[in-house]
């Protein structure tokens, strides 16, 4: 049986050619979506035709998550998350292992994925005014004080962040 001989520079050549056409379409891909992968992801359940809900998904878009969006499933994502009924709001997300329940700012979602306590998550009870998603024109810049509360693994709560009422400037 004859020896067949390798041609070792063409088969180094070969396996450089994988290589090079995975830094290729590194390097071509839109810095976007290079930005993307860097941000935090965050799941959002909410009801479909709720604006408030939307408006809330463009602000955390807005403050750096990557946001994907369930058009139902809010109140099962609540139960499953361990979010007590007395804090419910309009929509329910996951990050990072918490539970986000309502209109919590993008600011205090940030601060709770860098101090990582060992709670649920975080809450904005109801559909405060003035909060993220709640701050359309159609409240003419009303913002009525609101808490963004931790709930810890027991079910009870506290306060993380307090945001005060904010009136509007009047001519």
């Amino acid at each position: 049986m004859p020896i067949k001989r390798i041609n070792f520079a063409s088969r180094r050549a070969a396996l450089r050619l994988p290589l090079a056409a995975l830094a290729a379409a590194v390097l071509t891909q839109p810095l976007s979506a290079l930005a993307r992968s860097s941000q935090p992801q965050i799941t959002v359940w909410k009801d479909p035709d709720c604006g408030c809900c939307q408006d809330w998904v463009k602000h955390l878009e807005a403050g750096g998550f990557q946001v994907t969006v369930n058009n139902g499933g809010n109140t099962a994502a609540r139960t499953r998350l361990g979010v007590p009924d007395k804090l419910g709001s309009c929509h329910t997300a996951l990050v990072g292992g918490y539970a986000i329940e309502g209109h919590v700012p993008a600011r205090e979602i940030h601060r709770l994925l860098k101090e990582r306590p060992s709670v649920i998550g975080l809450a904005v009870p109801g559909m405060p005014v003035g909060s993220p998603g709640m701050d359309a024109p159609v409240y003419g810049g009303r913002k009525d004080p609101y808490d963004v509360l931790l709930i810890n693994r027991d079910g009870s709560s506290r306060v993380y962040q307090a945001y005060p009422s904010q009136s509007p400037a009047k001519s």
